[in-house]
């Protein structure tokens, strides 16, 4: 039976020597973010600023994953967050990694599900309106860096690729309704897939476009 990656369960955090060097497996040039291990590149919808990094080791998987959180901030709050999680198999004899389809928090808020393939396979991504909790565990090395996250509701897209089955790659990217230029609404029932409408309905449309572009634009290096 393939070992099916647990890496998306839950944010932890480990030793600083670890994520200092997860750190050099990954670097950002303005938009574009470069990934070394394993190999590829995505241009983000924004300039963002790298904020903490974080490495759990699961030997019960055979694994290890790291964690990166990118930020873009106004006034020391924030706008628009992007978590990228990478789980590296450890262990050479143990069974290719394999993964469990995406899910959404909820079914109400939950707008698109889609695969597209590229080079390396096929990549599964959602996109759902959910509200970001600044309590949350995983969170908190934002917050201790004196960055505020509002309890706003958020459009977010998440991507999930495995790669050859050393690695699995997931991306979390979100972003505050506030920030589309429109008015829109706070409340969770006008964000509904079964009433979207207005102005809420083009937040999510163009909230659809930015992240559909940045899923266009991961590549990989030709072998």
């Amino acid at each position: 039976m393939k070992r099916v990656v647990g890496f998306f369960i839950g944010l932890v955090f480990s030793v600083s020597s670890l994520a200092t060097a997860a750190e050099k497996d990954l670097e950002i040039q303005g938009r574009r973010l470069i990934s070394q291990r394993p190999p590829f590149t995505i241009t983000l919808p924004s300039e963002l600023r790298w904020i903490h990094s974080s490495v759990a080791e699961q030997p019960e998987l055979s694994s290890l994953t790291r964690a990166y959180f990118y930020v873009k901030e106004r006034g020391k709050q924030v706008e628009e967050m992007f978590i990228l999680q990478i789980a590296d198999r450890t262990n050479p004899m143990a069974e290719p990694m394999t993964l469990p389809p995406l899910k959404g928090d909820t079914e109400k808020g939950l707008y698109l599900r889609q695969k597209v393939k590229k080079e390396k396979g096929e990549i599964e991504f959602l996109i759902q309106g959910i509200a970001w909790n600044p309590k949350a565990p995983s969170l908190q090395p934002i917050i201790k860096k004196g960055i505020t996250i509002p309890s706003h509701l958020v459009l977010q897209g998440q991507a999930l690729f495995g790669y050859g089955g050393e690695h699995a790659v997931l991306m979390k990217h979100s972003r505050d309704v506030s920030t589309f230029g429109v008015e829109v609404s706070g409340k969770g029932r006008d964000w509904s897939k079964d009433s979207l409408s207005g102005n809420e309905k083009k937040a999510y449309e163009a909230y659809q476009k930015i992240f559909k572009k940045m899923i266009d634009s991961l590549t990989f290096p030709k072998p």
